[in-house]
């Protein structure tokens, strides 16, 4: 952070040049008469709130900010903002006074801002408990009231409190009066629970005897609630909510200390009503259903960028309550035809590897990430043809099939079993395509970064974790190819162009068979006629030795294949024919035709 600021002017600025002889009809001085009334005003506005922030600042070390939360500011947070615990500071407005300001006065100027009477006022510390709750510990003693502000700071910061945060009871002229209050009296609070709106509220507190049961306010609770005098109620005490819900029934009949239930503890009632009679019959429900509720954004993983709907779920959701449910939302029958796929936050985008069927158990798995701390609250959804379960027991590999037409490739989708060979794949895709011949054999290889980097054999088994995205280009084996003799090779040919001195791969690369002492010239020739490519285009096309990325330009008389009798290059695919051209990666690439078959 730059500890200097300055100030923001946008002022703009203009050179004028003015004739010395209109100088004196054009300059002179500038009178206070002169200045529009309202600019006079926005000036003197801005130089008194310099003025102030300047003072401001000089005096900082004089004052001090402290916190006071009221059952207005309770009842205002609960039920809408927060559910559990009693209030959150960070939105309680903070108050600034001088630090040598005696509490007393604070009470004082309380008195006159909120017409509360001094004599009515009983402030109290709070207090984190071992369980992570936040409340109400104890009052202020007689003694800490007669300190200043700075004073009671001080204190609250050696209780670990990072600020001067308190709490203000108002007690009712029929209740103890503040000197008075002896260790039996308990402060508690409570909250209303109507679970058929499936609504919280903050209803007050009560200033009550440890040794009394619930019972006997029950009265006054259907008071505070607008019941009838006897109506049936059951009491509920909020103990925790992190990591999990704890909100246990209250005996009526059992005095509040046998209860363990102290100052600043908190009980919430509701009428007694069946468990399925609502959604969320009682306040335990109600506070595991608001704990655990999750918006979920749900987006297509064929469009991973925008949303596609929302759902409220809950993070304790089995795998199939959520598929079931976004199911539902879809109008699908069969819920084990979704497939869900997690969020990379920080990529912003699906995850490489799906959800596996019933491999995660609950919707806020799905939704963690590496953090224990940290959620998203994104899934990505695909609708198959086939339930999933029986989708995991097959291998899907998506083929690019070369047709005989140059430059037309056809992708496919096939599916086969676990276990299967290479040659299980050639014989599906044989059902699927036309060949130029009955008895047309297949070549597969896999290319990467544009270059052909495995040739399979039909004998070996697919691997079962091949990506699914990546393609297996499957081509037809020329018939000439069949006729080559012991000293003609088959060359890998790559197209390239050069971008700054390096080289760029690009397009799909082929295999050629070059014969024993053939020139360039004869290769050019033939590969011409592959590609179909017009003369006067075909001139501008250079060809290259290719290894470890750097060419070596051929004349139309070099013999090709004694290039490839290098013995210093490790693999067949660290050596290529490279064909330098600039026309495909703009033109001929537009030609390339894809097409999918299902």
């Amino acid at each position: 952070m730059n500890p200097l600021k300055f100030t923001k002017y946008s002022n703009a600025y203009m050179l004028v040049y003015i004739r010395e002889s209109d100088k004196e009809k054009i300059v002179c001085d500038l009178e206070e008469t002169d200045i529009n009334e309202d600019l006079k005003t926005r000036l003197r506005k801005e130089d008194e709130d310099k003025e102030n922030k300047k003072k401001e600042k000089a005096e900082a070390h004089m004052f001090t900010t402290f916190k006071v939360a009221r059952d207005h500011d309770l009842a205002a947070q609960i039920g809408r903002d927060m559910f559990f615990d009693l209030v959150d500071y960070e939105k309680i407005h903070p108050i600034r006074v001088l630090k040598d300001m005696p509490f007393n006065q604070v009470k004082e100027e309380f008195s006159k801002e909120f017409g509360i009477p001094v004599h009515s006022q009983r402030f109290w510390w709070w207090s984190k408990r071992q369980n992570h709750t936040y409340r109400p510990t104890r009052p202020l003693t007689q003694q800490e009231e007669s300190y200043t502000v700075g004073q009671l700071k001080d204190a609250a910061i050696r209780m670990n409190s990072s600020e001067l945060r308190l709490y203000l009871e108002v007690v009712q002229e029929n209740h103890l009066t503040l000197a008075s209050r002896t260790n039996d009296d308990i402060l508690l609070f409570f909250k209303l629970y109507d679970p058929e709106k499936e609504e919280l509220r903050y209803v007050g507190n009560l200033l009550l005897k440890a040794s009394s049961t619930p019972s006997d306010i029950v009265p006054k609770l259907n008071e505070i609630a607008g019941f009838q005098p006897d109506e049936d109620i059951e009491l509920y005490e909020e103990i925790k909510f992190e990591p999990n819900i704890m909100c246990e029934p209250v005996d009526c009949d059992v005095s509040f200390s046998l209860n363990q239930i102290a100052d600043g503890d908190i009980l919430c009632y509701q009428k007694r009503c069946s468990l399925d009679q609502h959604r969320h019959p009682n306040v335990s429900s109600f506070f595991e259903y608001v704990h655990n509720r999750q918006v979920v954004h749900f987006r297509l993983l064929e469009k991973p960028k925008q949303d596609d709907f929302s759902l409220e779920l809950s993070k304790r959701s089995t795998y199939d309550d959520v598929v079931e449910k976004v199911a539902q939302h879809l109008g699908m029958d069969d819920p084990s035809k979704l497939r869900l796929t997690q969020h990379i936050p920080h990529l912003q985008q699906p995850k490489h590897q799906y959800i596996k069927y019933r491999s995660i158990d609950h919707l806020s798995d799905m939704l963690l990430l590496r953090n224990p701390n940290q959620m998203s609250d994104i899934l990505y959804y695909e609708i198959l043809d086939i339930p999933l379960p029986e989708l995991q027991g097959l291998i899907t590999l998506r083929v690019a099939f070369h047709q005989a037409t140059p430059n037309e490739v056809l992708f496919h989708i096939i599916r086969l079993p676990k276990g299967s060979t290479y040659s299980d794949l050639i014989d599906d895709l044989k059902s699927r395509v036309q060949l130029s011949r009955s008895d047309a054999e297949l070549r597969l290889f896999q290319v990467n970064n544009n270059k052909i980097w495995k040739v399979y054999q039909p004998t070996e088994k697919i691997d079962a974790v091949h990506d699914p995205n990546v393609p297996l280009h499957v081509e037809e084996i020329p018939e000439v190819e069949k006729s080559a003799g012991p000293r003609d090779r088959l060359v890998h040919v790559v197209h390239f162009f050069k971008d700054n001195q390096h080289i760029q791969y690009y397009g799909v690369p082929f295999f050629f068979l070059i014969r024993e002492g053939e020139a360039l010239s004869d290769i050019k020739v033939r590969i011409q006629k592959k590609f179909e490519v017009p003369d006067e285009q075909f001139l501008k096309w250079k060809f290259a030795y290719v290894a470890y990325n750097r060419p070596d330009y051929l004349q139309d008389s070099d013999i090709v294949l004694s290039r490839f009798q290098q013995k210093n290059i490790y693999g067949p695919w660290e050596q290529s024919l490279g064909l330098e051209h600039s026309d495909m990666p703009t033109k001929r690439a537009n030609q390339m035709k894809w097409r999918q078959n299902p």
